[in-house]
């Protein structure tokens, strides 16, 4: 572990890296999941079929063919030619979540009592003005622990673009596990502690909001 301990700042830049990917990652799947959900309970047919056929497919892809298509194939047809790595690493795992923050917050909006949407039709508000006002702010705090639990399994997702070349928490632990095999379990045991403090670091995220809002009412 002496490896290890004498280049910390590796293992630092590592994790702060996972965290960039996890934040951006997470904003963008909470902006384009809450987009998905709209349309999938909206009011026209073609945006719900689009909508449910998005989030039908990428459920049912693994995050690492969503990889490879924005890493490689999609720079082969000419898009995303010369972006960052972060950049590809953080629209592959954006895209993958939004579908199940998608459903998650459709969940909510279904727990959302129907009369109060109908009174914010009958007071004239518009199906944006209602989502706005009325039925996602309620959807969003009916929905807390579900949404955890997602950006739970999106920040533990993020080691799968190690395999492209990011040199995030889980690419810097492989790194140091090939120059010290002999320390394998402590390293593999230090590596996860990090990812326990991330990932209790959004379950106490949400327990405050929980609270919070709960106190609100």
């Amino acid at each position: 572990m002496e490896d290890v301990f004498s280049h910390f700042d590796l293992v630092l830049k590592a994790f702060w890296l996972t965290v960039q990917l996890a934040v951006y990652s997470g904003a963008a799947a909470l902006v384009l999941g809450t987009a998905l959900a709209a349309m999938r309970v909206g009011p026209v047919s073609v945006l719900r079929g689009l909508a449910a056929t998005y989030v039908t497919l990428v459920r049912n892809t693994p995050l690492l063919v969503m990889c490879v298509f924005i890493f490689f194939a999609a720079p082969n047809t000419g898009v995303l030619t010369g972006t960052p790595y972060l950049v590809k690493g953080v629209i592959a795992v954006g895209l993958y979540t939004a579908p199940f923050v998608a459903e998650a917050l459709r969940c909510g909006v279904n727990a959302v009592t129907l009369g109060q949407a109908k009174a914010a039709r009958a007071i004239a508000m518009t199906f944006a003005q209602n989502m706005r006002h009325v039925v996602l702010p309620q959807a969003f705090r009916a929905s807390v622990p579900p949404l955890a639990s997602t950006l739970i399994a999106m920040t533990k997702n993020t080691s799968v673009v190690a395999v492209f070349g990011l040199m995030e928490a889980t690419a810097r632990m492989r790194y140091f596990v090939n120059r010290n095999a002999d320390d394998t379990i402590l390293i593999f045991v230090l590596f996860a502690i990090g990812y326990i403090i991330l990932v209790e670091l959004i379950s106490l995220a949400a327990v405050g909001l929980e609270r919070r809002w709960k106190a609100a009412r």
